[in-house]
């Protein structure tokens, strides 16, 4: 057998070799230089380099400090000698390995990558104060993804935004109103934004004509959407109250720019912000394209109940529904000997298209049962029906469950203790 026969691997076609290399820490990718003289420069192509704890001696008796020059001294040493394209670059690193004494590296790292026009680019560390991002990373219109944590933006005055970026994730990121705005509006082929725990605003605008996935979790106090018909897919996390309340209904608002939504995820206190003002029994424009819904609501509070209701019948091909319960010590709007579910829907009521349900965290209180029982009575192709309490509330939960009548003859309700899966 000759030495090509026995040797598959250094046929492959470079991209495969790249794709395999890129798959190992940067030190062992480069510990191939010595298999032969075709290899010793393979590693120095890497289009994706990763830079992780990874990269040093993970021996418990080395000293913090040599490990620290040590990841210092790769990652300029790979960068220097690197040759071709670089697509991406993350560099994630605690405390051992990068601290404020490193800041004048990484300026310079980001600088060079720069000059290489990098397509995607994660700063995954956290130093004693944010990370000031350089005014060399705003001219990088090469940009494709940018992630960025524990990171503070200020660009200069004429930065307009990322032209070729498709893909945004900021947490804890510090910027201002319209550093936030400029970012967002003046880069037209973004697709996805995830905004996590945001620092120096509190009005989420978003102006983007291809954004399809949004996520937002934070203290904020109003949110709008302008231009954004191809949303399909909002997931918002309102982490406390919001004090702002509008002239007109939040919830109609809300909805406005988003007719093309499939999947809407809303979480914590969300909900009081869409129900702020006025509530209507429907929207004006249905959701026609929304297959799943998933919400966060305290049974107890009639307003809160009502924008579900809303939703639920402004949604005629809903399929997938998910309800977790969440309880507050203060509410006072509900009126339990007049309330029910029918009363608030449109008459004659429109059946549900729901196959699948799952309510989540109750603790078998009449609103709670009310809603089992409206969803079972009005669900004629439910497929199943999966019920998970706060706590064991023993059997006689699930006694209830098995009474009510349901429409679907093949509805299956599924009970799950505290502590199953």
């Amino acid at each position: 057998m000759t030495d090509m026969e026995s040797d598959r691997i250094s046929c492959l076609p470079d991209d495969v070799i790249d794709q395999i290399l890129s798959l190992l820490p940067i030190k062992d990718a480069g510990r191939t230089s010595v298999l032969s003289s075709e290899w010793r420069k393979k590693w120095l192509t890497l289009s994706n380099l990763v830079f992780d704890s990874q990269c040093v001696s993970s021996a418990s008796s080395e000293d913090p400090s040599v490990s620290k020059i040590k990841f210092l001294k790769i990652i300029d040493n790979v960068l220097l000698l690197h040759s071709g394209p670089i697509n991406k670059v993350k560099i994630s690193a605690g405390y051992d390995l990068i601290d404020m004494n490193s800041v004048a590296d990484i300026d310079r790292w980001i600088l060079h990558l720069t000059k290489r026009s990098i397509k995607k680019l994660v700063l995954d560390f956290w130093l004693d104060e944010p990370y000031k991002i350089p005014w060399c990373l705003f001219s990088c219109q090469s940009l494709h993804c940018l992630k960025l944590y524990w990171c503070s933006l200020k660009p200069p005055m004429k930065f307009e935004g990322f032209r070729n970026l498709k893909s945004l994730y900021l947490e804890q990121v510090t910027m201002t109103q319209d550093t936030f705005e400029k970012l967002i509006s003046g880069s037209p082929l973004l697709e996805k934004l995830i905004l996590w725990d945001h620092n120096g605003f509190t009005q989420i605008n978003i102006h983007a004509p291809n954004i399809k996935f949004v996520q937002i979790m934070g203290k904020f106090e109003d949110t709008s959407f302008d231009n954004t018909l191809r949303l399909a897919k909002p997931v918002v996390d309102q982490t406390s109250q919001s004090k702002s309340h509008g002239c007109s209904s939040n919830l109609v608002k809300f909805f406005d720019h988003l007719p093309n939504i499939e999947m809407l995820v809303i979480i914590s206190y969300f909900i009081k912000y869409l129900f702020a003002d006025i509530v209507p029994v429907k929207l004006p424009t249905p959701c026609i394209n929304l297959t799943f819904f998933s919400i966060c609501i305290n049974f107890n509070d009639l307003k809160e109940i009502s924008a579900v209701l809303c939703l639920l019948n402004s949604s005629p091909n809903l399929q997938a529904f998910t309800i977790s319960a969440r309880l507050e010590e203060h509410a006072d709007h509900l009126t339990p000997v007049s309330y029910c579910w029918e009363d608030i829907f449109l008459e004659p009521i429109i059946p549900l298209k729901l196959q699948r349900v799952k309510i989540l965290d109750i603790s078998g209180t009449k609103s709670e049962l009310d809603f089992i029982r409206f969803i079972l009575l009005y669900s004629p192709v439910l497929e199943q029906m999966t019920v998970k309490p706060v706590l064991n509330v023993t059997s006689e939960l699930m006694t209830e469950l098995i009474r009510f009548r349901r429409v679907s003859g093949q509805a299956e309700v599924i009970y799950l203790a505290k502590d199953s899966s």
